[in-house]
């Protein structure tokens, strides 16, 4: 099976604490390049993300997506050190004492002040490790959706690329039925041509300018290619994998036969199967563009 390297999912993963929203897309890009959007807090997963993306994806600009909502009844819970709040007070009493011994006016001790001691309030951490672990396993699920949908796009690329390549072996065969018709047809356009010219031409002599003119126009060496390419290109398709670089290689390949036949043409119809060759060659090339 093939894959494009256009694709979409979105994946909605739902807890006691919240949930979370996974995006993944892609678009065509000779290698793969990742980016991913991450909340601090869980900006530790990165690393491992990027490991599994490059595990399962070969070619592509993928754009990675996590929104992350902690329900307020799930916020971490605040721990008072007890013992350090009484130290605290107690080292601030002293002090107010000790200012009262010299004459200095006794300050109140502010509750807040207390509570913003270093040490004396600390929030509950949450288990991160949990967390991340849950979010990595919704991150797998979106990605298994995000590689069928991949896979989706490319069997339909396949079957726009196999309609061309029947087009392309119907083209040889028209090109293949009309030589012969052209050639006579050269024949005896050269005949007359001499007849014109009032030249007594030997007939030994006419075959020999024949021969030399068939072995400049004969395509049959670019219309066995031609066929050779699509079994080849074929056999691409049904391994399937990461073959979009063999895939463009043999559009270049067929360009080069399609160009030579329309080079060596001495014929309208054979003309038109050359360009029609290159219209198809290029709507397969367009499609290949796609394919990881």
């Amino acid at each position: 099976m093939i894959h494009s390297m256009t694709g979409y999912a979105r994946y909605e993963h739902k807890a006691d604490w919240g949930s979370a929203v996974w995006e993944l897309r892609s678009v065509n890009q000779r290698y793969l390049e990742t980016n991913l959007r991450l909340p601090e807090s869980v900006r530790a997963m990165e690393n491992a993300l990027r490991e599994q993306l490059r595990k399962k994806l070969n070619r592509g600009k993928v754009d990675c997506n996590l929104r992350l909502h902690i329900e307020a009844s799930a916020q971490t819970a605040l721990n008072l050190n007890e013992d350090l709040a009484n130290s605290v007070l107690a080292s601030a009493k002293w002090v107010n004492e000790q200012g009262a011994a010299h004459g200095n006016e006794m300050q109140p001790v502010d509750a807040l002040d207390v509570l913003r001691w270093p040490g004396v309030v600390a929030a509950e951490e949450q288990d991160m490790d949990a967390l991340q672990k849950e979010l990595m396993g919704a991150f797998h699920t979106a990605l298994k959706d995000f590689i069928s949908n991949r896979a989706s796009e490319g069997e339909a690329l396949n079957k726009l690329i196999v309609e061309r390549l029947e087009g392309v072996e119907t083209q040889v065969a028209q090109v293949r039925e009309q030589m012969p018709k052209v050639m006579q047809w050269q024949r005896e356009r050269l005949q007359n041509r001499f007849e014109e010219a009032k030249i007594d031409l030997d007939p030994q002599r006419l075959e020999q300018e024949m021969v030399m003119l068939a072995q400049k126009t004969d395509v049959a060496e670019e219309l066995d290619r031609l066929i050779a390419h699509v079994a080849e290109t074929r056999k691409i398709l049904n391994k399937g994998g990461a073959c979009g670089r063999r895939l463009d290689f043999m559009m270049q390949e067929f360009n080069r036969e399609a160009n030579t036949l329309g080079s060596k043409s001495i014929d309208a119809d054979i003309t038109a199967a050359a360009v029609e060759l290159k219209v198809l060659i290029e709507q397969m090339r367009e499609q290949i563009q796609n394919i990881e």
